[in-house]
């Protein structure tokens, strides 16, 4: 762009887009509270599930006893709601600029499309990854401390205990980009949550794994991945169990695929 001296000014950073893209998600007056119900709601959500466990407490079999705390610190409703909530934090991060036209001046301040998308994408990711580190270390303290005296103790340290937390950790920076790849592709705001609340709450719990394809479907889901990275043991006697590193890969696959729709598709269109 000329200036009136006829000078070029210099192209943005990348460093100045990720600022940029930091100010434009938080200038939303919905989301610092959003955010903050979201993980009050979370944590409340786990610690209600713990005090059910202590109230009902019985001694189990190992690993259960090592790792029953932990397992009861990261319950399923609270899994949903934050792969839900992140997810609607990551949409509105997209689907506020489209709806308004500011995605348009942006690209007429910024034509490095592609870039100005990458440092949505990683802002958001940043956000929801923060929200999920802090949930899980909350969810973690009350834990402990309402399960006191019921459970063996077991240091995050441990391979197993570790594993729970970390996807735990990772189901809300997957959550966010699952919502952002989704409003870029719907371009609409009801449509784009409808098809978050099917993903992770009404698919989880429609599809069996009785048959290889219904398993293959039901693996395949974010949610289900999250809940088998989260099991203490080894799955026994469901005819096509999951594996540890097939959720993993399901969750890498979820976490790319919305990242790349967004690099691909959004630079493309007319905004």
């Amino acid at each position: 762009m000329s200036t009136e001296s006829g000078l070029l000014e210099p192209a943005p950073r990348f460093w100045d887009l990720l600022a940029a893209e930091w100010i434009k998600l938080w200038s939303l007056r919905s989301i610092p509270w959003f955010v903050l119900l979201s993980a009050l709601a979370a944590v409340g959500v786990n610690a209600n599930a713990a005090r059910a466990a202590r109230a009902h407490w019985h001694s189990g079999p190992p690993p259960f006893t090592a790792h029953g705390a932990l397992q009861e610190a990261f319950s399923r409703p609270a899994a949903a709601w934050v792969l839900l909530a992140m997810g609607a934090v990551g949409a509105i991060a997209i689907l506020s600029e489209q709806t308004t036209g500011l995605l348009r001046t942006t690209f007429c301040a910024v034509p490095a499309r592609r870039e100005v998308m990458a440092a949505k994408v990683l802002v958001v990711t940043a956000v929801a990854a923060v929200f999920g580190v802090l949930t899980v270390a909350a969810s973690v303290w009350c834990d402990a401390a309402i399960l006191y005296g019921r459970y063996t103790g077991v240091p995050l340290t441990d391979a197993v205990a570790l594993r729970i937390t970390a996807a735990s950790a990772v189901l809300a920076p997957l959550g966010a980009l699952i919502g952002l790849g989704l409003g870029a592709v719907i371009r609409h705001s009801v449509a784009t949550m409808v098809t978050l609340f099917l993903l992770a709450f009404i698919l989880p719990v429609s599809i069996t794994d009785r048959t290889h394809l219904s398993a293959t479907l039901t693996h395949a889901l974010p949610f289900n991945a999250w809940y088998r990275l989260t099991l203490p043991i080894a799955i026994l006697h469901a005819p096509y169990p999951s594996t540890i590193p097939g959720a993993w890969l399901t969750f890498a696959a979820w976490a790319a695929a919305p990242a790349l729709l967004v690099l691909l598709t959004v630079p493309r269109r007319d905004q």
